[in-house]
This record gives structure tokens, sequence and C-alpha cells, in this order.
């Protein structure tokens, strides 16, 4: 937006004054030195997209000042090769000059710019974090699937429920899927938001009496790596019904996998865009609105009744669907397989929708971190 002159601020007047006599001009009032409202940004750099926030705090929430979002397809040809093909890291790089100008326009000082799975397995990562930091300035850092699912947990916590006891947090991302299962028995009622907000790092060193993860879990398969698993299969509902029961298989060592947990005060929260496509595709939505999605409550029949869809329609039906979009219906039924299983062995028949994710978190625990969050109820 074109900034307006502020008033008087180098202005011309408006009337001429008579040779040799001098015209007297109201002075300007002084320029407006204090500085600006704190910026903070987040930048995920995924195995399919390129995301980022810049956010100004208010309150216990933030108010987001400018967004980029870019399909990258970083981790194409990662399953083969093992490395980061030329193309992927170019398309990237113009990416993250893009995210780099905005950064430069706000003034951004305080980030942090974060890059998950692909950039974990890629033998090349090293140099490609060089080339990163060479070609934009920007200093991504990669880190491990252990606070990659602390952040999704914090980015999350004002979706809980107070009525909460037991609560899983899956965000299934484009190379892998966290999930993180959270005891919040010893927490009253109504810190839990806040408790989770506070989860340090070190999933599994929580104080007495705070949130407890009882257990935590990075499956190396997010939609774009388990699409690759079964690329080869022709069937369309057969390749669904493979990849939904091979992750099932690898959450075979998480521990809540096989324990006895109670339906009541159990709540499960989806974060990525598989979930929110398969919510708006219930909702009918043709164009993307995020205040209908973020926050819904599916059952698992909607889910179910979402994913037939999905197979009536067919590959070249979901192509051309506009609820799912050109960009995601080559990975929604790689998505759509994880939800099921997910939905199948959990003790719900509910799942709560969260458009937000790792950016969301990372804004959240910076401001956390320099304690600028206010208290209050968290909406």
């Amino acid at each position: 937006m074109t900034p307006e002159r502020p008033r008087g601020e180098d202005a011309i007047p408006h009337s001429v004054a008579p040779t040799g006599v001098a015209l007297a001009v109201e002075p300007s009032p002084p320029r407006d030195t204090r500085p600006g409202p704190q910026l903070y940004a987040a930048l995920d750099l995924g195995t399919n997209s390129c995301r980022m926030l810049i956010a100004e705090p208010r309150g216990n929430q933030f108010e987001v000042v400018d967004s980029f979002s870019k399909t990258v397809q970083l981790g194409m040809g990662l399953e083969v090769s093992g490395r980061l093909s030329r193309a992927s890291m170019g398309r990237t790089v113009q990416a993250l000059r893009i995210c780099q100008k905005k950064l430069e326009k706000h003034g951004v000082t305080r980030m942090r710019l974060v890059a998950t799975e692909a950039c974990r397995r890629a033998r090349n990562s090293r140099d490609f974090m060089r080339q990163i930091r060479r070609e934009t300035g920007l200093v991504l850092e990669v880190i491990a699937p252990e606070e990659e699912a602390r952040l999704a947990v914090i980015s999350c916590a004002p979706l809980v429920s107070r009525r909460t006891e037991q609560l899983l947090v899956v965000d299934i991302g484009g190379g892998s899927t966290e999930l993180v299962w959270v005891d919040l028995v010893a927490v009253p009622p109504e810190e839990r938001p806040r408790a989770l907000m506070q989860l340090r790092a070190g999933l599994n060193r929580q104080d007495t009496g705070a949130a407890r993860v009882v257990d935590w879990i990075s499956v190396p398969l997010g939609v774009a790596t388990l699409k690759d698993q079964f690329i080869d299969v022709e069937d369309d509902a057969a390749r669904f019904a493979l990849m939904s029961w091979f992750f099932e298989e690898n959450l075979a060592n998480f521990s809540p996998y096989n324990a006895d947990n109670p339906r009541e005060g159990f709540q499960i929260i989806g974060t990525s865009g598989t979930v929110t496509t398969v919510a708006a595709s219930w909702l009918g939505l043709r164009r993307y609105d995020r205040t209908k999605v973020d926050g819904l409550r599916m059952t698992s029949d909607q889910i179910d009744s979402v994913i037939r869809d999905y197979l009536s329609l067919g590959p070249e039906g979901r192509r051309s669907d506009p609820r799912i979009g050109r960009d995601r219906h080559t990975l929604i039924m790689s998505g759509a397989a994880i939800l099921q299983a997910l939905m199948r062995i959990w003790p719900t028949d509910r799942l709560s929708v969260a458009d937000r994710g790792l950016r969301e978190g990372l804004l959240y625990a910076q401001m956390s971190a320099d304690g600028i969050l206010q208290d209050g109820p968290y909406r």
C-alpha cells in the first residue's frame, strides 16, 4: 500500500504570497518517531510447500500482517535419489527470495525460519542451506522431528477443550507425520490451553502438574512420501487401501496405539492441508474460508463420506473439483489414507480441525518466550 504523507509534512502552501511579502506557514507537527509494533515471522520449508507468516502480538493471540505460501515440491525425487534435485532447489530459492523481500519490507528482526523432513533426509541438505544463505541472506534451521512435534502441539493449544483430559495432536506433513499424545489430567481445565502453549524443548521432560507427554512419534510418511511408496499401483481404490494399511503398520511402536484409552475426555486435533481440505469438502466450500474450517468438529462418518466421494470421483474428477484445488489433488488421497487410519484406531468418533500448524507454533513459541502474550482465555 502506498504510504500516505503525514499531514503538513513537506507540504506546499496552497496560496502564494505577493512579491516581497513573507508567507506565514503553520509549522508542521513533529514527526512521530516512536517505534512501530514488534513483528514476528515464522517460515516453514516443508517437503511440498514453503510457507511464511508475519504477525503482530495482540493480547494472547496474534494478528497476521503478511503471509506467503507456495508449492515448491522440494522433496520431488528424494525417495529414489536421496538428494534434493537442482530443479526443486531452484523453485525453493525463488520462493525464499520473495519471503526475504517481505521480511525486509516489514523490518522484521524477530524470526525463526525452519526446514523439516525433506532437508532432514537429503544428503545434500547442508549444501542447500549454504546456497539459500548465499542467494537470499536467509538462515534456515533444519529442526529435529521432536521439535516439529512440539510446535504442532503449541499451534493447536487454543483449540483444546476444557473437558479434554487426553489429547492426540496429529500433524500430517508432506514428508512425515507427527503424533503427540498428551495427558492433561493434572492440569486445571481452565489452564489446559496455556499448559500446552508452555511446552518446552524436550517432550519427555515436563514438570509435575504440567501437561505430560505420554508418547510421541514422527512417522517418515507424509502425503508426498506415502504417495511415492505406492505410485506403481494403478487401481485407485486399491492404492488407497494399501496406503492406509501401510501407515497403520508404521504406528506399531507408538505406545498409545495398543492402550485401552477411555472415549470420554479424549480429543484428537488434526492439523494439515489434508484435514482442512476434507473439512472444506464436507462443508461444500467452492472458495476456502478459514473462519468456517478452523475449529470445526467432524465425525468419523462425515470424514468417511468425503473420502468415499473422493474415490468415486477418481483421479480426473479430483483434479477438477474446486473443493480440493489443483495444487492438492495429487496428494489428497495419500493424506486421506493417513487420516482414515488414525480415525479407525483411536477411541473417538470426532476430529477437531485445525487450520494452523508449524508456522503458528513458531510464532506462539517466540512470543511466549518473550513474555508478551497477555493473560486471558484463548479464542
